[in-house]
This record gives structure tokens, sequence and C-alpha cells, in this order.
């Protein structure tokens, strides 16, 4: 008799970009640079540096449980109670509690097969049935999710922006899917890139919706450069953040997670000219692509994803850079089996992948 379910032996782990060290592991001490993780090569606030080094000397105590500092800031920057506030280790970590939290019985849930994997694993791991909708031209196609809807359906799962196409859906495509979903559906809508695509004016900031049904979730992993302290945030009615607090970890995010993005949150400055520099980062980018050639997607994040014409290709382009010392993100394990992501680095960082690309590609493509 087998103590693991059959549902976990099938289940693919999420596997991320590879680091710096796991890449000298293999190619030798090299100092390669890594945009394959949608992380700000910017860094974080200098703010942050400064209140986590304060609270070093607390490390040998638990967090407080509640993040109450944390929360009430978030609620008073976006007008809310702290009641409608909860913080946790990433916005995974909060997706995992809403799993447990709100799943029983014969629920369903409902995404789209290409967006971010590290949903798609919590999903499989749940045990849960799951179905996955089809994209359209690597946009969410909301009209099949909502034609997807039965009985059971309990969860449906939206990244806006899409996480790896950098697609979004626009505000009347919002207005329309959610005249057809049912008050007793929860849907967690993902806005990691919240920071990069506000400004577009079609977007539909979920802070400007009151659905008493939508859980919507962002991070301080992007914009604000803290995706090694892992602290994500999420917004909803009060009656499912009560029920959320009963069921996350007490003592996460960690003091120095906390203080960090306390701090982050007094540092307007940071994050505008972390922006403009990825704006003006994609821009250069887009003309590179342009001049070369290259076929991508539009993106309202902080990375785009370059379009090859078959699998082959695609991996031996990844393959190759990573000889060169750029660690990209082959898109296979997303479904893309023809992508690639890039982030968008500084000026520095992304000459170099110019470069690399460039070479790359008269080997590969002849």
């Amino acid at each position: 008799m087998s103590l693991v379910p059959k549902h976990i032996k099938k289940l693919k782990p999420y596997i991320a970009g590879k680091s710096k060290d796991e890449f000298r592991r293999k190619y030798g001490d090299i100092n390669p640079i890594k945009l394959a993780s949608n992380e700000n090569s910017l860094g974080c606030s200098p703010k942050s540096i400064e209140r986590v080094q304060k609270y070093l000397e607390a490390c040998n105590r638990y967090p407080d449980s509640s993040g109450y500092k944390l929360r009430e800031k978030l609620a008073k920057k976006y007008d809310l109670s702290i009641n409608n506030v909860i913080i946790g280790s990433g916005s995974e970590g909060i997706m995992s509690n809403i799993m447990r939290t709100f799943l029983h019985g014969n629920d369903k849930i409902i995404s789209s097969r290409n967006s971010f994997i590290g949903f798609r694993v919590l999903a499989d791991a749940s045990g849960y049935e799951s179905a996955w909708a089809p994209m359209n031209k690597y946009h969410y196609d909301l009209d099949t999710i909502a034609r997807m809807i039965d009985s059971q359906t309990k969860i449906i799962y939206l990244a806006n922006p899409d996480n790896p196409t950098g697609t979004f859906f626009n505000r009347k495509q919002f207005d329309k899917f959610m005249q057809k979903v049912p008050d007793r559906i929860l849907i967690i809508l993902d806005e990691a890139y919240y920071e990069y695509a506000k400004d577009s004016h079609d977007y539909p900031d979920s802070m400007l919706y009151r659905y008493d049904n939508i859980i919507t979730l962002r991070t301080f992993s992007k914009a604000h450069g803290l995706a090694g302290f892992r602290v994500g945030y999420g917004f909803a009615h009060e009656e499912l953040i009560k029920n959320l607090l009963k069921v996350k970890l007490p003592f996460e995010p960690s003091i120095l997670a906390q203080e960090a993005a306390i701090a982050a949150l007094d540092d307007e400055d940071f994050i505008q000219n972390s922006i403009r520099i990825n704006t003006n980062q994609k821009n250069d980018l887009y003309q590179f692509f342009k001049d070369n050639n290259i076929n991508y997607i539009d993106s309202k994040t902080n990375f785009i994803t370059i379009i090859f014409d078959d699998e082959e290709t695609n991996y031996a382009i990844c393959e190759d850079l990573l000889k060169e010392g750029v660690i990209v993100r082959n898109l296979i394990g997303f479904g893309l089996p023809n992508c690639m992501r890039v982030t968008i680095g500084l000026e520095k960082e992304n000459h170099i992948f110019k470069q690399a690309f460039l070479k790359v590609i008269e080997k590969v493509v002849q």
C-alpha cells in the first residue's frame, strides 16, 4: 500500500528559473546575468535595506502573527479596513491557503491552460478536479472560461497581466465575464504585475471594483524588488479574509520580510523609477526584436515572451544562451514549448543579452 496519494504521484513539481548558483555548478565560476525569473534587477528600496538592518537583532523572536503593521499600512494605502487585508509568504502562499480554506466535497477549479505554472501545481496538488481553458492568441479566453462553469465550479484563477505571456484582459472583457459568474464562485485575481500595468487606460484595476467573491492578490516580489523576502498580500471581503486567517500559517511572513515591505511602501520614488526603467528598456528590446525579425508578445509586465517557429529552435537558443552566460526561461513547462521568456533587465544586462542572442540565433537559425 502506498502512502502517497495518486494525484501527488502524478504531480509535476514547479521548476523555477535557474539560479546563478545552479548555473555555476554546471558551467563553472562565471557570473551570469539572470533574466529568467522576472526579478527587479534594480534591487530594492534603500529604505527597505535600512529598516531590515534595524530589526536583525530581533531574529530570535517570532514575527507578529497577525502582521498588523503591514496590513494596516496596506489598508491605509488602498483606503480599506485592515479586515479586508491578508499577507502571506508570496502570492502563492495565499493561493495555497485559499485552496485549503474554500475547497471541499466535489468542488472544481477552472483556469487557463498556459497561465501561471505555480497555480497549476497548487491546483493539481489539491486533489480537486481542475479544468484548463485554452488561450486565444496568448490571451485569456474569458468567454470560454465562462462557458466551462458548472454547478461544481468553486474557484476560478485569473492572472492579469498574465505570466508567462504578459498579456491582459481589459475592463470591458472583465465586466462581461463577471456578469456570467455566479456569486458562489470565488475568483482569484492575481495582479502580481499590477504596478507595470496600472497606467494602461483600459486595465481593470480590481481595487475599483467591489465584488464580494473576488480575492485580489499582489506581491512585493516584482516592482518592489523584494523577491527574496517572499511577501504577498491580498484584498477581499471581510468574511473571506476572516476565514483565510484561520487557516494561514501563524508566523509568516518573517519579521524581516514584513519590515522590508513596510519600508517599501514608503518609497514611491523607487517604484516610479523601476517602472520608468522597465518601460524604457522594454521599448528598446521591442525595437531590437523588430530589427531582427523576432516574433514577440506585447507585454504589460517586466518580461517579454518570444515566439519561435518550433520547439527545437527554442530549446537550442535557450541552451546556447546559457553557455553565453545568459539565463532565460524556456516555457515548455508552461505548455508553450516554442516560447522563451526574458526578463527586462537593466541597460547593461539587456546589452549583454542582445549580443548573446544575435550570436546564438545566427548559429541556430541557418
